[in-house]
């Protein structure tokens, strides 16, 4: 029988925003530096012009309201499990106990920082620099200025692919590992970097043979 109250539905409901918007974030997120990024080499002046101004307005307009969705759904989903039980306001047990801050809560709040610095790139550095670039609703760039635009939006979208390793390893520990000290925290982020640059180097090699 379902659950009738709506403090559980309303948390289902969140928790499936949460996930779909992640999915459109960080799959755009993997198609720039996956794809779009070895795709743009390949292209001459002449086919950017042609392609770019249909692509690049859609692909990130999905990509900085995925990210915008996934930051503000978490932040309700964290208020919701680590900060309210109804009714009452404040820690819950799975944020602290007597022991202090649970092995739960410093995987959730690891990775929610790290997702935080990714919504803060995009929304303050990629997107603006972008607008530049194509000119969406600002007037657009003199022409030897889009290279340093470009490379500074390319910089952070790097930065952010690097960064989805450990702040997704920090989003799924909380609720299925829950235990956590440093050796244990440093072996699985870098195990969730080199996964990240291994796949960012195959992408390369993808390209070059395709």
């Amino acid at each position: 029988m379902a659950l009738t109250d709506f403090f559980s539905n309303f948390h289902l409901f969140m928790r499936w925003f949460h996930v779909f918007a992640g999915i459109v974030w960080i799959g755009h997120l993997y198609f720039f530096n996956f794809v779009n990024l070895q795709l743009q080499a390949t292209l001459d002046d002449a086919t950017k012009k042609i392609v770019n101004p249909q692509l690049m307005p859609r692909a990130l307009w999905w990509f900085r309201w995925g990210a915008m969705g996934t930051f503000l759904s978490g932040w309700v989903l964290f208020t919701m499990i680590y900060m309210y039980q109804p009714g009452i306001w404040g820690p819950t047990e799975l944020f602290s106990n007597m022991e202090g801050v649970t092995g739960r809560a410093w995987w959730i709040l690891i990775g929610m920082l790290l997702g935080s610095i990714m919504w803060f790139n995009v929304w303050f550095v990629i997107w603006p620099s972008q607008k530049k670039i194509f000119g969406l609703g600002v007037p657009k760039a003199a022409p030897e200025a889009i290279p340093a635009l470009r490379a500074r939006a390319t910089l952070f979208s790097r930065v952010n692919t690097f960064l989805s390793g450990p702040m997704l390893l920090g989003m799924l520990a909380a609720a299925h590992y829950s235990a956590i000290n440093v050796p244990t925290f440093l072996a699985f982020t870098a195990i969730a970097v080199a996964f990240i640059v291994t796949s960012y180097r195959l992408s390369v090699r993808v390209a070059r043979v395709s």
